[in-house]
């Protein structure tokens, strides 16, 4: 069973940083990507950046990708989001997901608990 644990969200004024954190534990296929979401109040739960084992291969919403990082360090078991020039849209719980392909929702097995983003202007 895989379990996912987000860390190091907060609350941060416009135009900060965050890095929030994602630990994984149990097997997860070594073709499958992590990756991160995200769901803002009011609004449908969003693919933000994903990853693939190894770190070479990652793939951002149009919406992030200059603002948003991801990494991975498998030994530690780790993907990383880095946000930078973080904007009051940026609100939202983030959610890091493993086993799926790319951003397709659908193919992710397995969540966390989410970790809560508070953007103020």
């Amino acid at each position: 069973q895989v379990r996912l644990v987000e860390s190091g969200g907060g609350s941060v004024q416009a135009g900060g940083s965050l890095k929030l954190s994602c630990v994984a534990s149990g097997y997860i296929h070594p073709n499958a990507f992590m990756a991160w979401f995200r769901r803002a109040p009011g609004k449908m739960r969003e693919g933000i950046a994903s990853i693939a084992n190894g770190g070479e291969r990652t793939h951002y919403a149009e919406s992030v990708k200059d603002r948003f990082t991801i990494s991975r360090d498998d030994a530690k078991n780790t993907v990383y989001l880095q946000i930078d020039n973080l904007k009051p849209e940026d609100t939202a719980m983030y959610y890091c997901a493993a086993g799926g392909w790319y951003l397709v929702q659908a193919d992710y097995d397995n969540w966390g608990q989410g970790t809560q983003v508070t953007v103020s202007a």
